[in-house]
């Protein structure tokens, strides 16, 4: 959610904070600011709003010349959006400035404690309270201050500190929040995603919680919370920060959906090898795949709907039970969980706090976890026993596609590994499946290819505030999918139905002229589809159907008729949901929506 940024070097801070800020704004936030020390004072300069809000202010206040800063993107959670609770936060001298991704979860008791104390607060915040807290413990060493001070906190923290009285030092500080620290050559960075820092170099250091890194211009300096020098290895980015860029499209988002055939190219890049799954990061050989009893999948909000299709593909082929279940419910369940289970989680971000929390569960309880994410370095991918990385590429849109489909590639190789392991597949089957697998991205673009019509169905449906979606078995998850698309960024409301639940109440809210997008590319629910379609109909509702190339009397049951290329059965979900993303991009942009920023929604949910 929140972004985070620092700089210490010889060029003026605030320009660069600024440009750093830019580029984690596909995270999300309602409020933007930067701290500087300029001669013998911290500058700090922050509103409720755009970061263009801030450079307006800054373009007719002179920007403070200093460099040494720290900026930061606020989405709110504790207090409304505010200039006032915008950050950085300060001490009550004014010397000390903070900013700070996560939830401080007792900063109620530290607050009082400091108001009795005698500290003054001018936010409703907890991160004020962190700065309140280092200005008690601060004796002359700044480290040492944060040290105390994170002793005392309990939650989640991505730290940014600077003081006054050490104008060549900033100090840094991670617990279950994203953090690096870019290395560059007589100046440093400070960031909350490798992004932020791409514009001046590629070599990173990737904090692990419980570490506080200080930096000068000329060295970084990281220790644990032992106090013990760590020696870090250097992270070497591999992408190329154009991939960061719109590319000449209007939005990411729909730079993001052209770049899937790609993204789905790369994931599978090195793992299908002699007619076999090769997955370098997963050591289940197959007697350790042959005791898995069961499996529980756990993602949030997109990552969950993949999960879905997963559960349908990995008990289809592998012959293993498999539960789903959204991360925020399943680690608060009294989980049955043990050594015999897999549990796999799902991120892009690999940062998602209450998949991260699920993940430790299931690991205290004993079970095997297994992790797909998008993120080298995630604290997702660092806890967990094997990983899956979906080569998407940085994803920027808020409204996920790219990461989507990769993490559905993933989880079909997955269930194809498994599958080949346990021996529930002959080779033949497995042959066939992974030539199908390696055509998809020859599909994907066939259906981007229809962008046009589709684009001309959403500027015909823009007006509606009602869209329905129903489908049954795998197209009940893209269902879903496809309906989470449209109402985040066309803010229509959308919802999506199993099917053949309709005669149990959906259909009261059917009337005339309400668009139905019916998903039907399940060839064995094809018969029971059309009849559901026909009940819709039969309403007056408007049908879109996506179907498979071919089926000509599909058209008998619908309106308007979206045909996506003939594939494996198990693997049309990739290309069912591809006109769903292009219909809600599409339909937003009509309605004049904010595409890549959609109204109250983050990129990455690193808090509860």
């Amino acid at each position: 959610m929140c972004g985070i940024v620092g700089y210490i070097g010889p060029q003026p801070a605030a320009p660069l904070l600024l440009r750093g800020l830019e580029k984690l704004e596909y995270r999300g936030y309602d409020s933007a600011g930067l701290a500087v020390r300029e001669d013998d004072k911290l500058r700090v300069i922050k509103t409720v709003g755009r970061l263009q809000d801030l450079r307006d202010i800054l373009e007719h206040t002179a920007a403070p010349r200093g460099t040494l800063g720290i900026g930061h993107t606020r989405w709110a959670t504790h207090g409304r959006p505010s200039d006032e609770n915008a950050h950085p936060h300060t001490d009550c001298s004014g010397r000390i400035a903070v900013v700070h991704n996560g939830i401080i979860e007792n900063y109620k008791e530290l607050r009082e404690w400091l108001v009795e104390d005698g500290h003054t607060f001018k936010s409703e915040t907890d991160t004020e309270t962190v700065a309140h807290l280092i200005e008690s413990f601060y004796e002359g060493d700044l480290v040492a201050a944060v040290r105390k001070t994170i002793k005392r906190l309990e939650g989640s923290y991505a730290l940014g500190v600077i003081h006054l009285d050490e104008p060549e030092v900033l100090v840094a500080a991670r617990q279950d929040s994203p953090l690096i620290v870019g290395l560059g050559e007589g100046e440093n960075f400070l960031a909350s995603d490798i992004p932020a820092v791409l514009e001046h170099t590629r070599k990173v250091y990737i904090l692990d919680d419980g570490e506080v890194a200080r930096l000068t211009a000329d060295k970084v300096e990281i220790i644990d919370a032992t106090g013990s020098p760590v020696d870090k290895d250097v992270f070497e980015v591999a992408w190329d920060p154009v991939m960061a860029e719109k590319g000449g499209y209007d939005h990411f988002m729909i730079k993001e959906i052209y770049e899937q055939p790609k993204a789905v190219r790369d994931t599978l890049k090195g793992r299908v090898a002699e007619g076999r799954v090769v997955l370098d990061d997963v050591d289940l050989d197959s007697e350790t795949a042959k005791k898995i009893k069961k499996i529980y999948i756990t993602a949030a909000g997109t990552a969950y709907h993949a999960g879905l299709v997963g559960k349908y593909v990995i008990e289809k082929l592998a012959r293993i039970p498999v539960e789903v279940d959204l991360s925020s419910e399943f680690r608060y369940r009294d989980l049955m969980i043990d050594e015999d289970c897999l549990t796999v989680v799902i991120s892009q971000s690999g940062e998602t706090a209450d998949t991260l929390a699920s993940l430790r569960e299931a690991k205290r309880r004993g079970s095997r976890i297994l992790a797909i994410t998008n993120v080298v370095g995630s604290s997702v991918s660092r806890e967990t026993h094997d990983v899956i990385y979906t080569w998407a590429g940085p994803e920027i849109a808020v409204a996920s596609t790219k990461a989507y489909l990769t993490q559905l590639v993933s989880l079909y190789l997955l269930a194809l590994y498994l599958a080949q392991e346990r021996g529930t597949i002959d080779q033949g089957q497995l042959k066939a499946y992974l030539d199908s697998l390696q055509e998809l991205p020859q599909g994907i673009q066939a259906v981007l290819d229809s962008e046009q019509t589709i684009a001309e169905l959403a500027q015909e449906f823009k007006e509606k505030e009602d869209i329905f979606f129903i489908g049954r078995g795998l197209d009940y998850a893209v269902a879903m999918e496809g309906s989470l698309k449209l109402k985040e960024i066309s803010y229509i409301h959308a919802e999506a139905y199993a099917a053949g639940e309709l005669k149990h109440g959906t259909l009261a809210l059917i009337v005339e002229g309400v668009p139905v997008f019916a998903l039907a590319t399940q060839t064995r629910l094809r018969d029971k589809m059309v009849s559901n379609m026909k009940e819709v109909k039969a309403r007056d509702a408007t049908i879109i159907t996506v179907a498979n190339r071919g089926d000509e009397s599909i058209k008998e049951a619908s309106d308007r008729v979206i045909y996506i290329p003939e594939t494996e059965e198990l693997f049309r979900p990739v290309l069912a949901v591809v006109p769903l993303q292009l219909f809600a991009y599409h339909a937003a942009l009509a309605r004049g929506c904010d595409v890549d920023k959609p109204r109250n929604l983050a990129k990455s949910v690193t808090v509860e």
